[in-house]
Order: C-alpha cells, then structure tokens, then sequence
C-alpha cells in the first residue's frame, strides 16, 4: 500500500469527526459561552489561569502525547498495519476523543474537580477511595514500562547497514558486539537527555523569574536541543540498562518534590518543539515519499503471527494501542491542569477533542514510518528479539523507521534521521515518566488522608512518598521485561479509560443528560479490558509464577468491579427517582 495513502484517509476521518460528532458532543452538554469557567471565576494566576486555546492546546497536547502514541503503534503493527490503523482512527473519534472531551467538560463544570472527585460526588466516597487506589496501581505500571523501555533505548546499538554507513565512517561512535560494528545511536540520546536536563533549570529560572520573551526562550531551547545532538554524536555517554534504571530513578526522586519551574516545566518546553518538528517531519516525509511511489514493507494482516506474539487480537490490539487511540491518563490531565485553564466552553472542543485527533494522527505517522521505513524483518529483531539476553526496544524501531522515511521522503541521511526519531520519543517518555512519578506522590498523600483520620507525620511527607514511588517503580521494571509490563499497563490504562467514562455516565444522568455516547464506549472498554486482565493472569502470570503482576491484575479487576457495582447502584437509585426517564425524554 502507497504511504501517502493512510494518513491522508485518516486526516479527512478526524475532519469529519471533529467537525460533526465533536459538535454534536457540545450539543449534548449544551455548550455555552456565557457560563463562566472556573480559570476565570477561581482565578488566582497559580492554578486556576484563564488561557488563549492555542497556548493551552499545546500545554494539553504535550502532557498527553509522549511516548505512548509512538510506542504502542510500533508493537501492535505485528498485527498488520490494517488493524492497527482501523482502531486508532475509530477508537480516536468515537471512544478516546469522547472520553476526553467529556472529562474535560464535566471538571470545567465542576469548578475544575478531578475525574476522582468527580466519582466522589455520584459515587460517594468508597467510588473515591476505588478510583485512588486504581489511578495509583495505573501510574506504578507506566512509570515501570515507561522505565525499563527508557533505559533499554538509551542503551541502544545499530547496524551501520540499516543506517546505510560504511565501516570506515566518522559521522557516530560505534562499538563491536560479537564481530559486529554497531552505531552507539543510545549514547547519543543519552547525551541528548542530559544536556537538555542540565539546561532545563536555567531555562526555567529565564522564563519564570527573569521573565524573557518567550521567542527568546524558545530560541535558547531550539539551540539547546541542536547542540544537544552535536554533543551527543561526538561524545556519547554509555551505561548498561540497570545502571540507567538507578540514575533515572534517582532523578525522579529529585523531579518528583522539587518546584515545576525548575525541571518539569522547561523540559516539557524544550521537548515540545521535538515533538512538533517531528510531526511535521513525518507526515512530510509520509505524504512525499507517497508520491514518489514508496509503500510499506509491513504486511497489511499479520493476524496469526501476531497473536502468537502478543495475544488473541481482540483483546490485545486494543490494550496495546492504549495512547493514540484512548487512554485514560488523559483524564488525569484534563481533570488536572487544563480545565482550570480553560477560559470559555467553546475551547473545549478545540483542546480535548481536537487534542485526542493530533495524537491518533501522530500514531498513524508512527505507523507509515516503522512500516515503511523500515524493512519488516528488521523490526522483528529490534521489537521481538530472539537473540537471548537482547531486550525488546520499540523505541529504537520508531526510530530506524523515521530515519528510513526520511531518507526516502525528503532525502535526510538515515542515520540524522534516526538519531532525530529516537530524541524525539525519549525526551517524552523520560517526561512522562518524572511527571507520571510526582502525579502518583500526590496521589498517595490524597489515599492517606482517605484511610487515616490523623494522617502518620511521616505519611505526609514528600520523600516517603515519593521514595515509595519510586522503589516499587524500580522494582516491577528490574524484574519484569518491557513486554511483560505494557500488556498490564495498556489494561490498566484503558480501564481507567473506561471507569472514567463510567464516572462521567452517572454524572451525567445525575443531571438528566442522555449518556448513551458515553456508556456504549464504556462497556466496549470495559470488557475488552477486564478480560485482557483474566487472560494475562490466567495465561501467563500465575503459570510463570509472576507474583506482582498476578497480584496487580487481581488489584485491578477487583477495583474496577467495584467501581461498576456502585455505578450500577447509583443507576438504580436515578431510575426510581425518574431522573433517568427525565433525561431520554
């Protein structure tokens, strides 16, 4: 298939749906401008700060999309790039693009609650104290997938061939593993991560205490992240995986108390303009490679081979491709930060509708470049290694991918190609995985307040919790591989997904609403996910006898089956109020 060819469909498909079904969204929730918003009615220029749309579209666009959307796209294509493009498009517009959209609409509503305090107000505080307890379980899954994958990519070696650089070249540092010349392409973006971590508070004091033009900050930090790479290709820095894993643990630790102007903030802007360049980049790249009469390598239904990899398609396609389809971290955002953003209704739609559509299209480009730009056997060895002692590393598959797309779309060398592809997924997932640890430390403080009427002194502090954090994250990651741990986070992610949309549900019958958009995608999620988590437990936990995630899966099933039941209690309780009756008429 022609590589222009998906993504041009998929472009048109988000149009339409943004144009008519997240529309029809604002219709339903009676979208209004005169309703004053909580950024403005709250505002105190901390927290609650009314924003221009385009401002908070990229500060919502940058917490959502990590590395999540490039990452679950390129395992999942084991299943053939058909099935994985079908389910980023529908799951984009019907079910994540509706989950967040309404998360956002019912916090803004609710005077910026989150989707947990939301559940404690229609579900009372057991659905509270449930919710906690599984947003917690949640978060130490993906900062354990997101920590083993980071180390392992920041380790990363590849052939001269697929960079298609002769032996006697001087452009990277390499290394021989076996008889084997291999580009240090990690060290690289180590080198990268560090530079642009080191240079994250001075950017940060510039911005916050200095107050310089934000043109002159985005200059420093477009030079910052291009001498980063200049660094990085002369010097490389170079760990083993676990040694890596004890740094960037330590630095959570660190990143987890420390104020947001100092590290999080600025790395997330200095990021962002990786991450749009590199959007850009691929579709770019997609759309010229496209006519110049490129196609992808990948085979269009790989369904059997891909089942034995990964599991039965349904319910691991859609647990695999969690970001980029639906995710229900994106509630934790959107109840979080950008509804006390939000300045007036309309926006709404332009930042969690329009935000979840970008971030199914960056999956898409993911999916042309790791199908067409690289050869399909190649990715079966970087992805599903059969080498014993050599780790699943998707990320340097994106990256060969988007070095090869590149090349054959606007004719960039493949190895500046492939050094771009891997900065521009580890500055994200290193973001993701420091802000995912500080939102988790919260997390804790609040289930402490919820099962202790007098809070431990100790249970209040920032160290222990985020030392807790960090050590049961350190834990799940050494001893769980990559794809051991992401079947259980993508679960645990879209049950979060679906118990959010279940909170939302009775929310909004609650105001008699009609919330069949709602509960239907619910349901779907609900269902793929619970069962995804028998499976695994039956399948492979308990018979490997894996005891921690055997003993996360039960966690979650049993949480996730108490959230539903009080829903359906509450459910109960509105049909014979006639509240439901009201909200179908």
């Amino acid at each position: 298939m022609n590589a222009a060819l998906l993504p041009i469909i998929a472009a048109v498909l988000f149009y339409l749906g943004y144009r008519f079904y997240g529309r029809y969204i604002s219709k339903l929730f009676k979208e209004d401008d005169t309703c004053i918003t909580p950024a403005c009615s709250m505002k105190d220029d901390v927290d609650y700060v009314p924003t221009k749309p385009i401002v908070l579209f990229g500060h919502h666009f940058a917490s959502i999309a990590g590395g999540g959307p490039i990452i679950g796209p390129t395992v999942a294509m084991m299943f053939g790039f058909i099935p994985v493009w079908l389910w980023a498009v529908l799951g984009s517009i019907f079910i994540g693009a509706v989950h967040d959209m309404t998360a956002l609409f019912a916090s803004v509503r609710e005077k910026g609650k989150s989707v947990a305090e939301i559940a404690k107000s229609t579900l009372g505080n057991t659905g509270f104290f449930l919710f906690i307890s599984f947003t917690i379980l949640m978060l130490l899954l993906v900062t354990s997938a997101f920590l083993g994958l980071t180390a392992t990519a920041l380790t990363s070696l590849l052939s001269l061939e697929v960079l298609r650089l002769e032996p006697t070249q001087d452009v990277v540092k390499t290394i021989v593993v076996g008889g084997a010349v291999r580009a240090q392409i990690g060290g690289i973006a180590s080198t990268s991560v560090i530079v642009i971590t080191s240079f994250a508070p001075i950017i940060g004091y510039l911005v916050y205490k200095r107050g310089i033009n934000v043109y002159v900050a985005s200059g420093i930090a477009i030079v910052v992240c291009f001498v980063s790479v200049i660094i990085g290709m002369e010097f490389p820095v170079t760990f083993d995986a676990n040694t890596w894993m004890i740094i960037l643990s330590f630095y959570c630790l660190l990143a987890a108390g420390i104020p947001v102007w100092i590290i999080l903030q600025p790395r997330d802007f200095t990021n962002s303009f990786l991450l749009y360049s590199g959007i850009v980049a691929l579709f770019i790249s997609a759309l010229v490679a496209g006519f110049k009469g490129v196609t992808f390598s990948a085979p269009a239904f790989n369904v059997a081979a891909g089942s034995a990899k990964l599991g039965p398609i349904w319910p691991f396609l859609f647990i695999t491709v969690a970001c980029g389809a639906i995710s229900g971290f994106h509630c934790l955002v959107a109840g979080g930060t950008s509804s006390k953003q939000v300045s007036k209704e309309s926006d709404i739609k332009k930042i969690a509708y329009g935000g979840m559509l970008l971030e199914g299209l960056l999956a898409i480009g993911v999916l042309v470049a790791v199908g067409c730009g690289l050869m399909f056997s190649e990715y079966q060895n970087i992805v599903f290694p059969t080498v014993a002692g050599v780790r699943s590393n998707p990320i340097l598959a994106f990256a060969a991918g988007a070095g090869g797309l590149l090349d054959k779309g606007l004719g960039i060398p493949p190895v500046y190609g492939t050094v771009f592809g891997i900065l521009l997924v580890e500055g994200f997932v290193i973001t993701t995985l420091d802000t995912a640890v500080r939102l988790n430390r919260y997390l804790f403080e609040e289930l402490w307040q919820v099962m202790f009427k007098d809070v431990p002194k100790i249970m209040k502090s920032y160290l222990f919790n985020a030392s807790l954090c960090v050590v049961l994250m350190y834990l799940l990651a050494y001893n769980n591989a990559f794809l051991v741990i992401w079947p259980a986070f993508g679960s645990a992610n879209q049950l979060l997904a679906s118990l959010a949309l279940i909170a939302i549900s009775v929310w909004l019958v609650n105001r008699g609403m009609n919330a069949v958009f709602t509960v239907v995608p619910a349901i779907f999620m609900m269902v793929t996910t619970i069962y995804s988590l028998f499976v695994l437990l039956i399948e492979k936990y308990l018979p490997q006898k894996n005891f921690a995630l055997s003993t996360f899966a039960i966690l979650l099933i049993i949480l996730s089956i108490g959230v539903i039941w009080l829903a359906f209690k509450k459910w109960r309780e509105l049909k014979k109020t006639g509240t439901i009756v009201e909200s179908a008429a």
